[in-house]
């Protein structure tokens, strides 16, 4: 029995047509809308269905949203789909979107992803063939369905994905501060229609630098908010991955085939790797894109790449698919490769010889949270995340750079990157932040890939700071640059100095840190 038919509302026809790159429709699509579907606790889930206008079985697609139902899931996935014959099923997550119940960070999916397909059973049309699609949040619907998956569960398309929020709100023991308040935005207002959700991110770019630097920090959240965000002061409490309250959050591999797209200067890049790794079943695009531009600007290849697997798991037909696991693009040319990361032994760039300082090691430098050191580019939920000019970083005295000389040739570089860096501060306390950069002819610097790291009394005085993998190609002529501060801010909350925790800390002190030999950037050879 075919579902009843109906045509998309308008807004949605109008926003398929603005979609670029898509291969053309199979078949027209339909509509039903607000379906209340219950979750594990009886809550009714509203939940939109897309299908193919024809008559035949097709694949079902679950989407499970904690964003709404709306822009843009509903033409880029919802509509866009169903004309190249799946059914969709866009399900908004507990508490969300106009759903029942409340919404808890993460802990609701598993039970009530389990809850969709159940009710996916009982539907005349679902043919027992399913498939899962979705960015960020709805990536970790996916892999909540996945740790225990239903036998109908055939493929996976995680999008710009994260399965560890613990790793969204912090980065190498740092509150990833101003991600975390975008994040935030997104997940409490987005569900909410276009016009609350643009008002809270209008109210939070225009008071974001003032929230940053209140403190308390959890006083900073009134500032960037109109009302409470409690899984956000929530997270904003339990720093530690290894509290009890992250438990079950971080979830295991999916015996499941799994297609991970993610970008260079995407926030969840490198959890994204690392499920990579453990999955026995599963390919990889990592294209020029940040967590938000995949779906704009990276829009086309997206939606091939997912349109491919989907079709191979769920249709049989394979003819879409790479010959090659991995496809990465180096400086915006795609590569194809047999796994990740490439073989070879990483080169160890001395701080001092291969890359020099303004002097001789060691060399010290102040960091001062009432004037902290800021950020420029790099992983961020914004219009100014990605690689961009950050010469004057250099220009500042609360940075160290190390500069090589000219290179004679074009040096590539795939694959992780790393600061093994002799350091200390006055106090004990501080965040040590390490950048790679690409320093043109003209002196002009981009940055490459970057990390951030706690130091606290007990570390070692020798730490790594992890600054992510990178694919990328340094001209002959350009120069490759190390620049290390404490800090970068707003991205990162600032480290107090005082050795409290950095959302309750009211008190500041600047903080001295002093880089010795021997220490060295660490690139793939």
């Amino acid at each position: 029995m075919a579902p009843r038919s109906m045509k998309p509302p308008r807004s949605v026809r109008l926003a398929r047509r603005t979609l670029r790159g898509l291969p053309a429709a199979r078949y027209g699509a339909g509509h039903e809308a607000g379906l209340r579907v219950p979750a594990a606790d009886g809550s009714p889930l509203l939940t939109d269905h897309y299908f193919p206008l024809a008559e035949g079985d097709f694949p079902t697609l679950l989407m499970r949203s904690s964003y709404g139902r709306g822009f843009p899931w509903a033409a880029l996935y919802g509509m866009a789909f169903a004309e190249q014959g799946f059914h969709v099923v866009l399900q908004s997550c507990r508490g969300t979107g106009g759903s029942g119940g409340d919404f808890h960070l993460w802990r609701n999916e598993p039970e009530d992803g389990r809850a969709a397909v159940a009710w996916l059973r009982e539907q005349p049309w679902f043919n027992g063939v399913l498939g899962t699609i979705g960015p960020s949040y709805l990536a970790y619907t996916q892999w909540a369905l996945a740790s225990d998956p239903p036998p109908e569960l055939r493929a996976i398309v995680a999008q710009v994905p994260f399965h560890d929020p613990h790793a969204v709100f912090y980065s190498g023991g740092v509150l990833n501060l101003e991600n975390a308040l975008a994040a935030s935005a997104a997940m409490a207002f987005q569900g909410r229609g276009t016009l609350p959700y643009l008002k809270a991110v209008l109210r939070l770019a225009c008071r974001l630098k003032k929230a940053a630097r209140t403190r308390p920090l959890t006083d900073g959240l009134r500032v960037a908010f109109a009302e409470p965000v409690p899984f956000l002061e929530e997270a904003l409490a339990h720093p530690d991955s290894a509290d009890p309250f992250w438990q079950g959050a971080a979830l295991g591999p999916a015996d499941v085939p799994a297609c991970l797209i993610t970008g260079w200067y995407d926030l969840c890049l490198e959890q994204t790797l690392r499920q990579y790794a453990r999955l026995p079943r599963a390919s990889l695009l990592v294209g020029p894109w940040t967590h938000t531009s995949a779906l704009d600007k990276g829009a086309a290849d997206v939606f091939a790449e997912s349109l491919a697997w989907l079709r191979a798991h769920l249709c049989g037909d394979d003819s879409g698919l790479r010959k090659e696991p991995v496809r990465v693009f180096v400086d915006g040319e795609p590569r194809d490769l047999p796994s990740w990361p490439p073989p070879g032994t990483p080169r160890e760039w001395r701080l001092g010889t291969d890359l020099v300082g303004p002097d001789a090691l060691p060399l010290s430098f102040r960091h001062d949270p009432a004037d902290p050191t800021p950020s420029i580019g790099g992983p961020l939920l914004s219009p100014k995340a990605g690689r961009r000019d950050d010469t004057a970083l250099a220009a500042r005295a609360d940075t160290l750079t190390f500069d090589s000389g000219p290179l004679t040739e074009p040096l590539e570089i795939i694959g992780p990157v790393a600061a093994r860096l002799s350091v200390t501060t006055a106090t004990g306390h501080g965040d040590v932040f390490a950048r790679l950069c690409d320093v043109d002819t003209k002196g002009r610097s981009r940055n490459i890939c970057d990390g951030v790291l706690r130091l606290t009394p007990d570390a070692p005085e020798t730490v790594t700071v992890a600054m992510g993998a990178t694919a990328h190609r340094f001209p002959a002529g350009h120069r490759v640059r190390l620049l290390i501060a404490g800090g970068a801010h707003p991205r990162f909350a600032c480290n107090p100095g005082t050795g409290e925790p950095a959302h309750t800390a009211v008190r500041t002190v600047p903080v001295d840190f002093t880089v010795y030999d021997p220490s060295a950037l660490v690139m793939p050879g």
